[in-house]
Order: structure tokens, then C-alpha cells, then sequence
């Protein structure tokens, strides 16, 4: 049996699945992520977008790295000091 990977996947579609891989699941991730913030902007703000929306346009803009911001990001702390 010959295990020729060049038969499996065709030479036009390697560039698609390196963006899908590297943009797509980081942009689907942040978007179902319970830990992305509301869809709506906090009360009071004036920006008329919510985190989760500034999240996935630092995924969009930075692309793996914008990912890996939201990812390792610290969890907020109660301040209740």
C-alpha cells in the first residue's frame, strides 16, 4: 500500500485548510466560548460593541496570536477587597 498523502489531499486545497485552521476554529472558538463576554456592551459604556464582538475582531485582525490573547487571558478577580 502506498500512503502517498499528495493522493489524499489535493495541492489546492492545502492553502484552504491552513486558513480554516488558522483563522476559522480560532474565530468559531471565541464565538461559542462561554468565557468570551456578553454580545451587548456592559451598562454605561459608550462603545456600542460588547467583548465578546472586540474578541473576535482581535481574532480576525491578529489571527493566532489574537487567539492566543483570548485564550491565556487571566480570569477577572472578585474586588471585593
Amino acid at each position: 500500500m502506498n500512503a502517498d498523502l499528495s493522493a489524499c489531499i489535493p495541492g489546492a486545497l492545502i492553502p484552504w485548510l491552513v486558513l480554516f485552521a488558522l483563522y476559522g476554529l480560532p474565530l468559531l472558538h471565541v464565538a461559542l466560548s462561554r468565557r468570551g463576554g456578553g454580545w451587548r456592551p456592559p451598562a454605561g459604556s459608550r462603545c456600542p460593541f460588547g467583548p465578546r464582538a472586540g474578541w473576535l475582531v482581535m481574532v480576525l485582525m491578529l489571527g493566532p496570536v489574537g487567539w492566543l490573547m483570548f485564550a491565556l487571558r487571566r480570569p477577572r478577580r472578585a474586588s471585593g477587597r
